[in-house]
């Protein structure tokens, strides 16, 4: 058996290819279902999220399932080979491992250390088990992944301070504000006529940083206004006017600033909508993957637009710093990695285990029916139960030694050498279906 992950993310691909290999909730089921028909592809499980998306996946064979995994990604994309596969990364064994591991603990994230890749692998963890895509195998890598993610929070500073997508994007708006007022800095929004379109968690976020920006009150735009109204409850001291979807234009026209992070598929502003608005400054800024803006809004006169990918700019003045904190963190994910490594490693001996227990059994069996026989009818029940347990209790304590020596924490290489002289020794017949 072969461990991968085969995926792109924020750093291998720009925010149009991403938007394409984008795997909502509700296309869960039938993505993984596709993936696990395939006779390579033993467990899967998908992170997608608006940086990266991520198939971890158990083989049969490497060469051939990871073939399957890039066959999967050009069709649900659309997406040719050419313009796709330069963009893919894939990890095998080891590494693989690693790589969630950095995950969880965001270690990888645009943001370093932000808080939410947490709960997104936690949910590939759960989707993965109500969609019986996974066995035992990535249930306990992905397990321990998320207990890492929580290690790494608790047991260093790496969690403290830490920003999220949302928080970036209000930066980003300051930002930008500051450098049209020709300051490299970044600068309150309380002049701003703000609006946010959505009322995810993103968005709630969003309401949460912008209030401590110096937004006193802002415009929720979401599909539902009861969704709308609940989120702007739990911010009580900002002022929030709740509107439906279809008064986006009005909005549009007297708003300065917009956040857009919706789960729309396709794009909800546009170059068509904006141009027949009466605009004069108007800065936008879309978190949402796919994305909620149109990239051919740029150009339009008095508008700004900015995406997830603009983000970095922001995220870079700040990076430093928290790099030297993140060190803290690897070499708790070395650790966690290696606990994993060990305890799959130590699988590759069942099959052995399980074939050594069987060759001994049948002796005791063989051997114990030829003593019973001797015995006579003379020989009663419950003396025949008695010699049968002493049989049973020689070949436990028989294995005893061995099956613990060979489960035990050790080189992969030791291990293989002890497996094969068990084999030689018990003349031993197993399938060769190693990892």
């Amino acid at each position: 058996m072969h461990i991968a992950v085969v995926g792109l993310s924020h750093r291998t691909a720009p925010v149009e290819v991403r938007e394409k290999l984008s795997i909502s909730e509700q296309s869960m089921e039938k993505s993984l279902k596709s993936l696990r028909d395939n006779e390579q592809v033993l467990e899967v499980s998908i992170l997608s999220t608006c940086n990266r998306l991520e198939i971890y996946i158990l083989l049969r064979h490497p060469d051939l399932g990871l073939e399957a995994v890039r066959e999967f990604l050009m069709a649900y994309s659309g997406l040719e080979e050419e313009h796709l596969i330069p963009h893919l990364f894939t990890y095998n064994q080891e590494e693989a491992v690693a790589h969630l591991m950095k995950v969880a603990a965001g270690l990888d994230s645009l943001v370093l250390g932000e808080g939410q890749i947490l709960s997104q692998v936690k949910k590939m963890l759960r989707l993965g088990q109500e969609h019986q895509s996974m066995g035992p195998i990535l249930n306990r890598l992905l397990t321990q992944a998320v207990s890492t993610g929580k290690r790494v929070r608790s047991e260093t500073n790496l969690g403290t301070g830490a920003v999220s997508i949302s928080s970036a994007a209000v930066e980003l708006a300051q930002l930008k504000l500051g450098q049209s007022q020709g300051k490299d800095q970044l600068v309150s929004l309380e002049p701003e006529v703000v609006a946010v379109v959505g009322a995810g968690r993103m968005s709630r976020l969003l309401l949460q940083h912008l209030q401590s920006k110096g937004c006193s009150g802002l415009t929720l735009i979401n599909r539902t206004r009861e969704r709308a109204e609940s989120l702007a409850s739990d911010f009580p001291d900002l002022d929030v006017d709740c509107r439906l979807l279809d008064e986006l234009d009005n909005c549009l026209s007297s708003c300065s600033l917009v956040f857009t992070s919706t789960a729309a598929d396709t794009p909800i502003i546009d170059r068509s909508r904006l141009k027949n608005l009466s605009l004069t400054s108007l800065r936008l800024i879309d978190i949402g993957v796919p994305r909620n803006i149109a990239a051919d809004v740029d150009g339009v006169s008095g508008v700004e637009s900015h995406d997830v990918d603009d983000l970095q700019e922001v995220v870079s003045r700040n990076q430093e710093a928290r790099q030297k904190v993140a060190l803290e963190a690897e070499g708790l994910l070395q650790e966690e990695g290696r606990l994993f490594l060990e305890w799959w490693d130590s699988l590759e001996a069942v099959p052995t285990i399980n074939q050594l227990r069987a060759t001994l059994e049948a002796i005791r069996s063989e051997e114990l029916q030829k003593a019973l026989s001797r015995m006579g009818p003379d020989f009663s029940a419950r003396e025949r139960k008695v010699v049968e347990a002493l049989s049973k209790g020689i070949i436990n304590k028989i294995l005893h030694t061995p099956v613990t020596q060979l489960r035990a924490p050790q080189a992969r290489s030791e291990r293989k050498e002890a497996l094969r002289v068990v084999e030689t020794l018990f003349k031993l017949s197993l399938p060769n279906d190693g990892k």
